[in-house]
């Protein structure tokens, strides 16, 4: 299992300092960070140890079992960030 961050995101990269296995992108130094509409949790990563979603200031990340029906499509978007060829 893993989390999922959804469209609520505001991109503020609280989440990818408390992640002690670096599985959210773009981190704040990376070349693509000023211009991401959100950030992504690598699911193949993730350790599902919830840190992410406590420092969330807007509930915008949820386990993937647990995600509401409005933000399903989320559980796809933020493993598709990782596929290769899928961004510049």
């Amino acid at each position: 299992m893993s989390y999922v961050i959804v469209g609520s995101c505001v991109n503020d990269a609280v989440c990818t300092e408390v992640c002690p296995v670096n599985c959210i992108q773009p981190t704040p130094d990376a070349r693509d960070f000023a211009t991401a509409e959100m950030l992504y949790i690598n699911p193949a990563l993730c350790i599902d140890c919830h840190a992410c979603a406590e420092a969330c200031p807007v509930d915008a990340i949820y386990p993937a079992e647990r995600l509401p029906p409005e933000w399903s499509a989320y559980r796809e978007i933020n493993a598709a960030f990782f596929k290769p060829g899928t961004r510049s």
